[in-house]
């Protein structure tokens, strides 16, 4: 079958395009170039006076694990929050902060998205997660390994263990685990606390093994970079939420030493000490660090007024705020000893002093990060906000008299002690379509996804141009996954499932005759269950992989 797409106005950063009316073509799920004139058009859509991107791509969104599944279970009372009349092959789906997974899969389809990675999947848990995102429908997803403070590799660290022998064992992990990316969180602090330590900052050290944040940090960034894996370090830093912790958050881009390394969240991580209240915006110098270091992405993990629930891996800075749980409860717990987890319902206020500044701060970093390929639109959902107030985000970014209206009622003090005011900076649509579909693509290594070039898959969206941003993105006018219409006017009108992105970086085997002993010694998993299989990721699962290229890089 052909389709055409014509005369609609295209952003397709990834190939220099920024609001050009152009013909597109699609067939056999992909974008191809424009046919001979007398082939025969199967389905036309004339597009006059749209606007037309690339499927939106999630950098950061909690969709599956065990925390969610926590989440959803903790606050049943925000369970029939979302529902609405489906048609045709629609199933059933609830849930607000925490929704369901044909809910998410549902709701980020309405708003043109169709790609989202989970940014915390535990080794050790794949298997469940994985099920939970092959359960989501309408979405290609994918899962980034959480290493840095599993015993095994703490203790390679630790005994002095030769970097290709760490590179094996990520390579390994990423295979087993069938992820397309590596994250750490808290380097060793999650482990420490298990040894009841209540802070570790870059340079201290764990109180078992004889090392510090700043050498996981180190050592996993050049495993990744020397392995040739596209995503770069995905860092959740020492000290989320702690008054003065933008100095560990500068110490943590020191340690990469120049390698390629991604700050997630990061307005978590941009708070002085400054003031009366002792918390102030550090904004300005971690975007002056961004901006100075070309080898450093972020996303900004923006947090919104209201409801919503808190879930990490982190399971020392969660028992730290438990305090603040809104409503009173909460709960942490550990898989396996290879991680964390903790939730906290937390509710977010525009009257509140921190949060007001808080909010403020993601907005500063967003406008004041010179180049858009290397900040991306997160709310860290649902952690700073559910997923579904990105169209509110994109105006507040793209509407400077908006988001000035929404500064002045905010707490009056969070305003004066912020310089956003004073930021003239509006996001065109162009810089839209870089963050949320062109540069996730590129910093994933998904060539054929995030544009809109003769090649790629058929993952489009078709807007109507609106003054208001926020209508523009909320509702779009079609949502194309794989060439096939699934949403219309903001509405499910048909559901796909998705797959599973993956990287397959080479590894010396020799590797998991040491893991074999761990695993009998320690594990109440045998190493031959561990691992997840091509053929049961496609036919048990439910979710059959794509396989991106590791680059082939040189290395001492």
């Amino acid at each position: 079958m052909l389709i055409k797409l014509s005369g609609g106005t295209v952003y397709d950063p990834a190939n220099g395009i920024d609001g050009r009316v152009m013909d597109l073509f699609i067939r056999d799920q992909h974008l191809v170039e424009p046919p001979a004139d007398n082939e025969p058009i199967d389905q036309h859509y004339p597009l006059e006076g749209k606007v037309v991107m690339a499927g939106a791509i999630d950098l950061h969104t909690h969709i599956g694990g065990g925390k969610v599944n926590i989440a959803r279970t903790l606050l049943p009372e925000q369970q029939p929050a979302y529902s609405r009349p489906r048609a045709g092959r629609m199933r059933s789906g609830s849930g607000g902060i925490a929704p369901s997974t044909h809910a998410t899969g549902y709701r980020y389809a309405e708003m043109g998205y169709t790609t989202c990675f989970e940014p915390a999947l535990l080794p050790v848990n794949a298997r469940q997660a994985h099920m939970e995102m092959a359960d989501t429908p309408l979405l290609d997803t994918g899962g980034y390994a959480l290493l840095g403070n599993d015993e095994f590799l703490l203790q390679l660290i630790a005994e002095g263990a030769e970097q290709q022998t760490i590179n094996d064992y990520v390579a390994w992990t990423l295979r087993a685990s069938q992820c397309i990316g590596v994250k750490v969180v808290n380097p060793g602090g999650i482990s420490a606390f298990k040894f009841n330590q209540r802070a570790l900052d870059v340079d201290d050290v764990h109180p078992h093994y004889p090392i510090s944040p700043r050498d996981i940090l180190r050592t996993l960034s050049r495993a990744l970079h020397q392995l040739g894996v596209p995503h770069p370090l995905h860092v959740h830093a020492s000290n989320l939420g702690v008054p003065g912790n933008y100095l560990s958050t500068l110490a943590t881009m020191d340690a990469a030493e120049g390698l390629p390394i991604h700050l997630t969240h990061i307005q978590f991580h941009s708070y002085g000490t400054e003031g009366d209240r002792k918390f102030s915006s550090c904004a300005a110098q971690i975007a002056e660090a961004v901006n100075r270091q070309a080898n450093i992405s972020i996303d900004v993990g923006q947090i919104m007024f209201g409801q919503t629930v808190t879930v990490s891996g982190d399971t020392m800075r969660q028992y730290a705020n438990h305090g603040h749980a809104h409503p009173r409860k909460w709960l942490c717990m550990d898989i396996e000893c290879e991680a964390g987890c903790g939730v906290v319902p937390f509710r977010y206020r525009d009257r509140n002093f921190v949060n007001a500044l808080q909010w403020a701060i993601g907005l500063e970093l967003f406008l004041l990060v010179d180049d858009p390929w290397r900040v991306f639109l997160t709310t860290d959902h649902p952690n700073g906000a559910p997923f579904t107030s990105y169209p509110h985000l994109i105006r507040l970014l793209m509407d400077r008299s908006f988001r000035n209206d929404m500064l002045a009622r905010i707490h009056p003090d969070a305003g004066a002690s912020s310089h956003l005011a004073s930021l003239d900076r509006e996001y065109s649509l162009n810089e839209i379509a870089i963050m949320t579909r062109a540069a996730p693509a590129r910093l994933l290594g998904m060539t054929d996804y995030g544009h809109l070039a003769p090649g790629a898959v058929a993952d489009l969206v078709v807007y109507h141009r609106e003054g208001n941003p926020e209508q523009m993105f909320e509702r779009p006018m079609l949502v194309f996954k794989r060439g096939e219409v699934v949403a219309r006017e903001g509405a499910i009108c048909a559901s796909v499932n998705g797959s599973t992105h993956v990287v397959r970086p080479e590894y010396d085997q020799g590797i998991e005759t040491r893991l074999a002993e761990w695993f009998a010694r320690y594990h109440s998993m045998s190493l031959r269950n561990f691992g997840i299989s091509d053929d049961e990721m496609a036919d048990g699962i439910g979710s059959p992989v794509v396989i991106h290229p590791c680059a082939s890089t040189s290395h001492p």
